[in-house]
């Protein structure tokens, strides 16, 4: 049986944090011989969208870990009660397509509000 374990970062809100997050992707799953090239995508689509969508100097925190049956799950918790929605995107746009490239490389995902609509957590959780 495997343990649920997490690990958790603060975000700082510009784009220049993506970076840091698949470096910290990367050091997470690294014991685990755990492939980061799609929790590293999933990752970069959440906390891009938190970083652009919310106002306010709060920071965003991620969280990243295994579920007991071995499934990763992943969440981004922001100061902006707004659920996110996948967007059809334009072919021509630049933009548009994050949440639909979540849809596509995760078991499932979705948006829980914290006490009070201070904000919310967006989830998703990748098969093993």
């Amino acid at each position: 049986m495997i343990e649920a374990t997490h690990a958790e970062m603060v975000v700082k809100r510009h784009l220049k944090s993506i970076a840091e997050v698949r470096g910290f992707i990367r050091l997470a799953l690294a014991a685990s011989g755990t492939d980061d090239f799609v929790p590293c995508l999933v990752a970069s689509e959440l906390v891009t969208n938190a970083i652009r969508h919310t106002t306010g100097p709060e920071d965003v925190t991620f969280r990243i870990g295994h579920n007991e049956d071995g499934s990763l799950w992943m969440e981004v918790q922001d100061s902006l009660w707004e659920e996110p929605r996948v967007q059809r995107a334009d072919l021509d746009g630049e933009s548009g397509r994050g949440l639909f490239v979540v849809e596509q490389y995760t078991r499932y995902w979705g948006v829980r509000p914290l006490s009070g609509n201070t904000g919310k957590v967006v989830f998703a959780v990748l098969n093993p």
